[in-house]
């Protein structure tokens, strides 16, 4: 597994911590590291996910929105100000995020890219509200880039491409991605709760390949506790 965390030590090495203590109760109210508002395709404002969050009693969270940063940077600032206004409380750690397309063994996947440093320039391509093209849309370059910023590169939903995830897995650790997406309600259960099938075949591969396990609803809709 490939970790860079040079560049934004402190928060990339609180997220490491983080990953290493994921399990199947982790989501969705302790943490949640894939979420979408309504700058992709999300329907949530960044503030009432934030409030959503404060109210649920998450520790961290990470908003994923496609190919842009402006759902993070909104509720970042929304969270210090309520921070400020809220000393007593206490309030979930937010992390930097976004969800890439990328190409992996032929097949068009998600890769999540948590705790990079958000101006670095090797993420610029690939926070434009669009899919890149050519080689920068070839997984072994959307994870060196997230790493380059000091990042960590996680594949989403493994079992919901067209391609085996026992490949994907495989491929993608061999190109250096450092987690997967463990555990995934594949199937928008009501309340929202991990595939067992899928989470168990997934952890098995991410414990043979040294990677870290994530969690998240991957909320479109307007509850953190759902994925539509």
């Amino acid at each position: 597994m490939v970790v860079n965390c040079a560049r934004t030590s402190t928060s990339c090495e609180l997220l490491k911590q983080v990953f290493q203590k994921i399990d199947v109760q982790s989501c969705p109210t302790l943490f949640n590291f894939h979420m979408h508002t309504v700058y992709s395709d999300g329907k949530l404002e960044p503030n009432a996910l934030m409030e959503q969050a404060i109210t649920i009693g998450l520790e961290g969270l990470a908003i994923t929105d496609h190919h842009s940063i402006g759902g993070y940077l909104a509720a970042k600032t929304w969270l210090e100000d309520w921070k400020w206004q809220h000393p007593e409380m206490r309030t979930p750690y937010l992390w930097s995020g976004t969800e890439i397309n990328a190409n992996l063994l032929d097949t068009e996947v998600h890769i999540l890219a948590y705790a990079f440093e958000p101006q670095n320039s090797s993420m610029k391509p690939y926070l434009q509200r669009k899919v890149v093209t050519g080689w920068e849309y070839e997984a072994v370059n959307v994870i060196a880039a997230i790493h380059e910023a000091g990042g960590l590169a996680v594949l989403a939903h493994p079992a919901r491409y067209k391609r085996s995830h026992f490949d994907l897995i495989t491929a993608a650790a061999e190109q250096g991605i450092d987690g997967v997406e463990t555990f995934y309600a594949y199937n928008n259960p009501n309340p929202w709760k991990p595939s067992a099938k899928e989470s168990e075949q997934v952890q098995r591969l991410a414990s043979e390949y040294s990677l870290f396990n994530t969690c998240g609803t991957d909320t479109h809709g307007l509850s953190l506790l759902q994925r539509l």
